[in-house]
Order: structure tokens, then sequence, then C-alpha cells
């Protein structure tokens, strides 16, 4: 397989600028691999494909609003800052992109103000890293509480830049999950945008087991393949944690011949990078840097949920890996010629 094998024609105006009114109704394209037959459905009809003792496995990943403004010391010159993620807790440690990033040195402080004009963060820049990129040090005196609500009363929402327009005040809610818990991610897992509390009731009372397993997605999400050869990519390593609980309700349906599925490519790297010798899930927490590609075995789930993708992207190439090529691009072009909606505020499919 190679990167050309994965382009399709994308008209622009498929690209959803704005989610769906209601979060499960977002429409949902129902793809059975054994069949090939594809149907068209409204999100929140997924629960017809569930039954008691099945397992889904959801990213509880909260973004924070990356996107930060800020003013030079001395010079007072506009600077943008993008938190990529947390490096030292302790020591409030971050690593950044800036821009204009030629304008700042090492020792330069950096200013933050609220809408008032009141300066309410200070970082101080640390170290240079790449020619963007920048490690900086918040100096904060407060709690962790008290920095984190100060981070989300001035940073702004990271919406991917295809979406194409400012950010909105009710990005705030919708670019993030409802079971959204640690923080840490700059994009949201986007398959789960769908699941309203209704939904996720109706799941609870059918029987539907939920494992919480938490990777924190990072820009590298968005990183163009750039090697036609595709075993020749690297991923940039993400942080994640499987809890015991998460691994005991999954291999609890295993066992019993029940439906595992994946809600979402960053939970399906997850869980197939904590596979142990007998095809379980087991516990673990580190970095995985994990590029699933055609030919490719899954050792966990059965099903998955997920958004329509960029083309040549990693995650449509993983989609292909675990739905099979030729029925994958198939599902693709319906999607075109029916006007389904792409990217992270579009709608879904759901691979069985």
């Amino acid at each position: 397989m190679k990167l050309s094998n994965f382009h399709f024609e994308l008209p622009p105006e498929l690209v959803a600028k704005y989610p769906a009114k209601e979060r499960d109704e977002s429409r949902l394209m129902v793809v059975h691999r054994d069949t090939g037959k594809i149907e068209h459905r409204i999100f929140k009809e997924l629960i017809h494909y569930f039954d008691e003792g099945d397992a889904m496995v959801f990213n509880n990943t909260m973004v924070f609003p990356a996107r930060l403004f800020g003013k030079k010391e001395k010079t007072g010159a506009k600077i943008e800052v993008f938190l990529l993620r947390e490096l030292n807790h302790d020591a409030r440690l971050w690593d950044v992109l800036v821009d204009p990033a030629r304008k700042i040195r090492v020792g330069n402080k950096l200013y933050f103000t609220d809408l008032e004009g009141n300066e309410v963060l200070i970082a101080e820049v640390v170290d240079n890293t790449t020619s963007r990129g920048r490690t900086i040090r918040f100096l904060f005196d407060g709690t962790d509480d008290e920095f984190n609500a100060e981070l989300f009363k001035l940073g702004k929402t990271p919406l991917p830049k295809y979406i194409n327009r400012e950010v909105e005040s009710m990005d705030r809610e919708r670019y993030q999950t409802i079971y959204a818990k640690e923080l840490g991610a700059v994009a949201a897992p986007t398959a789960g945008l769908h699941f309203s509390r209704n939904l996720m009731k109706r799941f609870e009372l059918l029987g539907v087991n939920s494992a919480e397993i938490t990777l924190h997605i990072g820009l590298g999400t968005f990183r163009n393949i750039e090697v036609e050869d595709l075993s020749k990519h690297k991923m940039d390593a993400e942080y994640f944690r499987i809890g015991q609980e998460a691994a005991d309700i999954v291999n609890a349906a295993k066992k019993a011949k029940k439906r595992v599925c994946s809600v979402g490519t960053t939970s399906m790297r997850s869980i197939e990078s904590a596979v142990n010798a007998d095809n379980m899930l087991k516990r673990a927490e580190g970095w995985t840097n994990k590029f699933i590609y055609p030919p490719y075995e899954f050792s966990i789930a059965d099903s998955m949920i997920t958004n329509f993708h960029l083309p040549k992207s990693s995650l449509i190439i993983m989609i292909c890996a675990f739905g099979g090529y030729d029925l994958m691009m198939e599902a693709y072009e319906e999607a075109v010629k029916e006007k389904y909606r792409f990217f992270s505020y579009g709608d879904a499919m759901l691979i069985l």
C-alpha cells in the first residue's frame, strides 16, 4: 500500500464548518464488512446495532483551549502561543508553538491579558526547540485548579485549520465530548462528539458497558504524511493510559463473544498499543507512536465508529486497514455522492 492509494476527490463544500444542531442527529453510514452492505441512518439509531454485554471504548481526553494571544515584554509585540503539551506539571513547563517565532528569544517574558486588559498570566521562554517551537514556563503561584481556570478563561478552542472560520462561543462546548475528563488534548476525539447524554443513558439501560481510556491527541494527528512508502512514516508520540477497569470491561466482552466497539481512531490506537500475549487488553500507560496501515491484524475491537477523514491522512489509512481497502474507498465514494459532511464537525460511520 502506498500513500497515493488513499487519495480521493473531496468537494470543499462537504467540509463541515459547524456541528449538527443536536449531537446525536448527525448522519450515520453503517458499513457491514461481511456482506459489503452500506446503510444510511441517523446517529442515534446506532443503538440498534448493540446489545447487552457489548463494550464500547471511549477516549475521555479533554481539549484545553490551547490557543493563547499575548504580548512580548517591553516591545508589546503581539504573539500567538499554541500550547502543544505539558512537559513538567509541577514546573508548569510547556512545549509550544509561537508565531511570529523570529521575535521570541530565550529569557523573554510573555504577558497574557484578559478582555479588560489585566495581566492574568506571565510566561518565560526557557528554551528554543525548533524554528517555530519553544519551551515556556508559566510563572503562576496558585493551585492547579486556579491555573487551569485561567487557561480556560484566556485560551481559545483550537479548531482545526480546515474548519476555516473564527472560533465562536459554542465551540467551547461542542468541540468537546460530553464525557471528557482528562485535560491534555489539542484536538477532540471527534467520533465521540456525536454522543448525547440521552444516547449514553440509553446504552447504559441496554446493558452496554463503557470502557474509558485516555489518549491526549496532539497536532501530529493533522500532520501530512510526506512519504509514499507507508512503512517509512513515523507518527508523533502521544501519551495514553488504559486502566485495569477498562481492560476488565473489554476482556469480559471478548470472552463472552460480545461486540467490542472502538469509538474513534484514537481509542483504536490506544487499545492496539496495549495487547498482551493472549490477544487481550492489558493495563498500560506511556507514549504510543503506533501507525496502523494495511495489512494489519486487529486484536481487540471488532467494530468501530469514526468520522469521515482527509484524503491521504493517517486516519483514513487506519480505517482502510480495519474495514478493508476496497470497501472503505467505495464507502467514501458513496459518502461524497450522498453529500455526507466531512471531518471534525461532520457525520459518522459505523464499521461492523
